[in-house]
């Protein structure tokens, strides 16, 4: 049977750049296809990248990104992703973000959509957990019931994404899957700085640079996670 023809990452973003006045905002527009972008999406091959965001908007939440078909699907997850298999976070889906957002961290301007502070929590690459490649991925979309391994900083091993049979907006269940790195450390809790920069949240909003002690943050992380 022929492979149907997907929608172009363009499309997929006419959501995303609706909601937002880049003239205020200083998130991507994304979706170019200048040969930078093209070069960038090339030298990613064959990976796929994830990030989750943690974003002080109306309600700090956690944003959870995962690369397929050039754009970020997306969900809000209110409580942050949990290592212990036992705890079901809930996850809504929202709309398709740029691949360029995957290195967004600053603050939205109040008054637009999202509005607040971003931070990159969390950053890496993913696989399909059954070695069937990105067309495991989109099947597992697709069916609901999307199974991946994360290689992030913070967070490894297996996890599902579970969606739920109810009316209306996309409702999903983030679950981490029983392996090695299954535990019941909050890591929500113990992880407070930018994987990218090594700021906080105040940090970050009161404008500040690059902490000086980065080094020390992702040491001290290390220790952490013996």
């Amino acid at each position: 049977m022929a492979t149907k023809k997907r929608t172009g990452a363009k499309s997929k973003l006419t959501e995303y750049r609706r909601k937002r006045d880049f003239t205020k905002t200083r998130e991507p527009a994304g979706g170019t296809d200048s040969a930078a972008s093209v070069g960038a999406r090339k030298k990613r091959a064959p990976a796929l990248h994830f990030v989750i965001q943690k974003h002080d908007a109306s309600q700090l939440h956690f944003d959870f990104r995962l690369e397929l078909d050039g754009v970020m699907k997306s969900w809000a997850v209110p409580k942050g992703p949990s290592f212990d298999p036992s705890v079901r976070r809930l996850a809504m889906e929202v709309e398709d973000h740029p691949i360029e957002y995957n290195t967004f961290e600053g603050t939205i301007p109040q008054g637009e959509y999202g509005g607040g502070t971003v931070m990159l929590w969390d950053r890496g690459t993913y696989e399909a957990e059954n070695d069937g490649g990105i067309e495991a991925l989109r099947e597992g979309y697709a069916r609901g019931d999307l199974k991946f391994v994360l290689h992030g900083e913070r967070l490894h091993g297996g996890w599902v994404l579970v969606r739920m049979k109810r009316p209306g907006r996309p409702q999903w269940l983030l679950i981490k899957h029983r392996d090695e790195y299954a535990t019941t450390r909050d890591v929500v809790a113990n992880e407070t700085t930018s994987v990218a920069t090594g700021r906080t949240m105040d940090d970050i909003a009161a404008g500040k640079k690059r902490a000086a002690s980065k080094t020390a943050n992702k040491k001290a992380t290390a220790r952490r996670s013996r």
